[in-house]
C-alpha cells in the first residue's frame, strides 16, 4: 500500500496518495504499535529524536506532499525546520542540507516568491559549485532552478547566461 501511495504521488494524484498514506500509517500504528519508528512522523520524531536521519527524511517527505498539494504554509514550516536541523547536524555543505534548501526554494518558486527562491537558489549553486564542481548533476539542477526563477520574472538574459 505504501508503494501504491508513492505511485499516486508520482502521478500527481495527491489526495489519493494522502488518503492511502494515512491508511498505511493507521495500520502500521495498529500492527507495530505507536512506538515503532515507521508509524508516523511525530512518533518517529519522539522515538528517534528530531535529528535522526529517518526523522528528517519523514519530515522532508511530508513537506514534499504538502508542497504538491499547495499547502504552502505547512510545507514551508517543515522545510525550514529540516534545513535548520540538517545545517546544525550535518553542515551547510552536506547534500541533504542542499537538497532541503532546494526544496524550500521550489516551494517559494511555486508561490511566486521570487526573491526568496532566488536567494536560496544562489546559495545552493555557490555551495554545490565549490563542493561538488560545476558539472556535477546537482549543480546543474540548481542552475536550472535559478534559471527558472529568472525566467518566471521575465529576466531572460540572466536565465540564458546560466547556460543550462
Amino acid at each position: 500500500m505504501a508503494n501504491l501511495a508513492s505511485t499516486y504521488w508520482n502521478q500527481g494524484r495527491w489526495k489519493e496518495a494522502e488518503e492511502l498514506q494515512v491508511r498505511v500509517m493507521e495500520i502500521t500504528k495498529r500492527v507495530l504499535g505507536e512506538e515503532h519508528p515507521d508509524t508516523l512522523t511525530k512518533t518517529t520524531k519522539r522515538v528517534l529524536g528530531e535529528e535522526h536521519p529517518d526523522t528528517l527524511s519523514s519530515m522532508a517527505n511530508l513537506a514534499s506532499i504538502y508542497r504538491k498539494q499547495g499547502r504552502w504554509k505547512e510545507a514551508e514550516e517543515l522545510q525550514v525546520r529540516v534545513i535548520e536541523i540538517t545545517k546544525r547536524v550535518l553542515g551547510e555543505e552536506h547534500p541533504s542540507t542542499l537538497s532541503s534548501m532546494a526544496n524550500l526554494a521550489s516551494t517559494y518558486r511555486k508561490q511566486g516568491r521570487w526573491k526568496e527562491a532566488e536567494e536560496l537558489d544562489v546559495r545552493v549553486i555557490e555551495i554545490t559549485k565549490r563542493v561538488l564542481g560545476v558539472e556535477y548533476p546537482d549543480t546543474l539542477s540548481s542552475m536550472a532552478n535559478l534559471a527558472s526563477t529568472y525566467w518566471n520574472q521575465g529576466r531572460w538574459k540572466e536565465a540564458e547566461e546560466l547556460d543550462v
